[in-house]
């Protein structure tokens, strides 16, 4: 694991310190590391969210879709 060392304004630092305490994190840097990875996360989910106004439209899952899927898979069983 790397080091990253970052310069904070005393009113953040306290902020960083009252939220790690706050939410139960054993330090700073597991609060600021959490910070990061929900912001990956939210990155990862907007991927899929542009990714899905992309493509085609579905098909709406009304009482006649159910109706039809019941029918195919009657007619296989």
């Amino acid at each position: 694991m790397s080091t990253l060392n970052i310069a904070l304004p005393e009113t953040l630092q306290a902020f960083v310190e009252e939220q790690a305490a706050a939410h139960g994190y054993d330090g700073e840097a597991d609060y600021v590391r959490d910070l990061i990875r929900q912001e990956q996360d939210r990155e990862a989910l907007n991927a899929l969210l542009r990714k899905g106004e992309m493509s085609p439209p579905g098909r709406v899952a009304d009482g006649a879709y159910f109706d039809d899927l019941r029918a195919r898979i009657l007619k296989q069983g």
